[in-house]
């Protein structure tokens, strides 16, 4: 046998001895073109000729030295011959997809119809696409970036052009998709495959609610068509969940757990003190690394920052995010498989499906909150090349974007009542811009429990929106609870991690419950090698001196939500330009790594209201000497600040006095503060909330030209674009707003 091991899940006991079948019942599709089975030394031959053929089409696939390992031939024998369902956990370039390629080429070789690959990340498809052609298999994707191609896709489908159908799990519940095609396809389908299983779990990293209607889908497949589910991180808690929602349980399935550690990968950790230290180590250590690789970031504003400071200093770097546009994303992944960049610095949306097999480093610049999420996205490296550097530099403020994610957790129960409570009372269908106005969630928040409830039962997706089933539904509070308590146990793994003397590699392979787990030999504290620290002092100042250019642009509202009269307000369509704010500035982001580090303990929930410092002071200053308007301003406005009333009045008062300008008076907030849910409530509340005081109409009477809007942050935009409609409507010819931190 190979190194990887056969483990059993409950019921599950194969072994090659068990007879092979072709076919489950006399009136099967199935012909059998390797003869009657019936003798134990025919069968032998019939599946050796079978494995000879699975060769075949392997070395189709990766070259004519390959070689099936033996858990690839379990796993293609359990589909091909057993029709079985299986759960295959195995490292980051072992061969999953191999598996599934070669079981489809056999399968459609015995006449069974087209598999249906589920895949959640577009990059993922395309590498599959192009895997599958090397394999001789026809494939296409029906996704969210080939829409034009739809129609086209299933008519190939219909004329049994297409050997694999890969979809996105967003799919599966788009109305025309799940009612039209899904069930035809589904029941002439030779193989299903749900790649990226842990997805499918809320214990998984990366859980995904559209994953979970896959338990549908598959609870209503005919007997005769076998399952496969493919994963490289999942622990014991995610594969007991996976085999649940897929009900791998019900009927035999094989469970195939390999080890997990790659040999090429030296993990390492580096503690430096500050931001500034840890990119000026990265940029004087970057042409060390072998080849070419990623940088990892935990917030799309560090990575654009630390793509532009080392595109400053000569490097070949490219930043990738989910709201990197998808040409973009797509010639980013080009460049790095084709060496012309140096790295991609990236967040977690460059991770699963990846597959560039002489990648040869992963450095995080901040750590991710769990070590099996780490360990998934290191597995993009060092798996065609001998030696892979593996690099984590931890910061201070990783705890605080950690706990930023765990604010979006599921939803207490009084809001998921009232979002069920409204479309009960519907009289049709409600689109989720309909919904908004009406339940206090944001937008993403309310798309993601709508999917949780749909797949629950409690809520049905059509034409035209979202409908009350009028199911019974249980809100599982244990259940949420104990996710959550098992994300916090992740984040203290992560600390721990950093903070073992022990073998990295053993640590993060018991975190995944490999029992191969051992120690490596290899990183930093297995042999003692410890990589430098030292940085020299000019590199820092010159870090310090990019990342500290204050000033970003700040763009406000341009359309108001839609469904604002079920809320009583009388606004609607594009903000028209006279009642517009114009492009203002911020002295710098919350989540960057420059001024998001001064800024953050600012705005900190326990954090004293206190004056402006003179440091703060003095950055806004040189950010209003390189504002570039076209017309200075001649005054200056403030919006009343419940929460931080002299840091805004100190910030105010000074820039008027350093600028010359009259101070004309407050934009007040009356009543009790909006919440933050969601964009039309949030706006209902700040339209009857938000006033110009008597001195400001006054002043705004008397002044002809822009006026300086002053806040402390802007976190939905909102109140800055309710505020200078407010100041146009009286009489200012244009609102530059200048606030001090920007969320995002």
């Amino acid at each position: 046998m190979d190194a990887e091991a056969v483990v059993t899940c409950p019921r599950v006991v194969r072994t090659a001895a068990d007879p092979i079948r072709l076919s489950h019942s006399p009136d099967t599709r199935l012909s059998d073109p390797w003869g009657t089975l019936g003798h134990v030394d025919e069968l032998a031959q019939e599946e050796h000729a079978l494995r000879e053929l699975a060769e075949e089409k392997l070395r189709s696939l990766a070259g004519e030295h390959a070689k099936l390992r033996e858990d690839q031939w379990t796993a293609i024998r359990a589909l091909v011959v057993d029709r079985s369902r299986a759960l295959v956990v195995q490292r980051t370039g072992w061969g999953k997809s191999a598996v599934y390629f070669i079981a489809t080429a056999l399968l459609r070789e015995l006449g069974e119809g087209p598999t249906v690959i589920v895949s959640p990340l577009l990059a993922l498809m395309r590498n599959q696409v192009a895997a599958a052609e090397r394999a001789g298999v026809r494939a296409a994707t029906i996704n969210s970036a080939n829409q034009e191609e739809w129609e086209n896709v299933q008519e190939q489908v219909a004329m049994g052009e297409l050997d694999v159908l890969l979809v996105s799990p967003e799919r599966l519940n788009n109305p025309d998709f799940r009612d039209n095609v899904l069930p035809e396809l589904s029941a002439d389908a030779g193989l299903i495959v749900v790649d990226e299983a842990h997805c499918i779990s809320d214990w998984g990293h990366d859980f995904r609610p559209d994953y979970r209607r896959l338990r549908t889908l598959i609870a209503e497949l005919p007997e005769e068509i076998p399952v496969l589910a493919t994963t490289a991180t999942a622990n014991d808690r995610v594969v007991r969940d996976v085999a649940e929602q897929l009900e791998l349980g019900e009927r035999e399935a094989l469970v195939l757990r390999g080890q997990l550690d790659r040999e090429s990968l030296r993990l390492s950790a580096v503690r430096l003190p500050t931001a500034q230290a840890r990119l000026a180590w990265l940029a004087n250590k970057l042409n060390e690394l072998p080849g070419s690789g990623i940088i990892y970031t935990l917030t799309v504003a560090a990575a654009d920052d630390v793509a532009s400071f080392l595109r400053d200093r000569g490097f070949e770097v490219a930043s990738y995010s989910g709201k990197t546009e998808t040409a973009e994303r797509q010639q980013a992944e080009e460049d790095l498989l084709a060496n012309k960049v140096k790295a991609l610095v990236a967040t977690s949306a460059l991770g699963m499906g990846f597959d560039k097999p002489d990648l040869g480093f992963v450095v995080h610049l901040g750590a991710p909150s769990s070590p099996i999420a780490y360990y998934q996205q290191i597995g993009r490296a060092g798996r065609g090349v001998e030696r892979a550097e593996v690099l984590l530099l931890p910061g201070p403020e990783d705890k605080d974007i950690w706990a930023y994610f765990d604010s979006l957790a599921f939803p207490s129960e009084h809001i998921v009542r009232r979002l069920l409570s409204v479309l009960g009372e519907a009289d049709g269908p409600m689109s989720t811009a309909a919904l908004e106005p009406r339940v206090e969630l944001s937008r993403s928040r309310l798309e993601a429990v709508l999917k949780v409830l749909d797949v629950d039962g409690a809520v049905h997706r059509v034409r035209g929106g979202w409908t009350a089933t009028g199911e019974e539904w249980t809100y599982d509070a244990d259940r949420y609870a104990r996710v959550a308590k098992a994300r916090q146990a992740e984040q203290q793994a992560m600390v721990d991690y950093l903070a073992t003397t022990g073998c990295r590699m053993e640590f993060l392979l018991r975190q995944l419950d490999d029992p191969h787990a051992a120690p490596c030999g290899r990183c930093d504290n297995c042999t003692g090698e410890r990589l430098s620290t030292e940085v020299p002092g000019e590199a820092v100042a010159e870090v310090e001196q990019r990342l500290l250019r204050p000033g970003i642009d700040l763009t406000t509202r341009k359309q108001w939500p839609s469904g604002m009269s079920a809320l009583g307000v009388d606004l609607s369509g594009r903000i028209p330009a006279t009642e517009a704010a114009s492009v203002g500035r911020a002295l710098g982001r919350l989540t960057d790594i420059g001024w998001g580090n001064r800024l953050r303990p600012l705005f900190a929930p326990d954090a004293p209201d206190a004056e402006i410092t003179d440091e703060l002071f003095q950055a806004c200053v040189q950010v209003l000497a390189g504002w570039g308007w076209e017309r200075r301003p001649v005054g200056v406005a403030a919006i009343d600040s419940r929460r931080r009333p002299r840091l805004v009045a100190s910030f105010a008062t000074r820039i008027a006095t350093i600028g010359r300008l009259p101070f004309l008076g407050r934009v007040l907030s009356t009543g009790e503060a909006p919440a933050a849910v969601n964009s039309a409530q949030r706006l209902a509340g700040l339209t009857t909330s938000l006033s110009l005081s008597p001195e400001l109409e006054q002043n705004l009477s008397a002044v002809d030209g822009p006026v300086l809007l002053i806040d402390d942050r802007v976190d939905t935009g909102w109140t800055l674009t309710v505020a200078a409609r407010m100041l146009r409507r009286a009489g200012a010819g244009e609102v530059l707003p200048f606030v001090l931190a920007a969320t995002a």
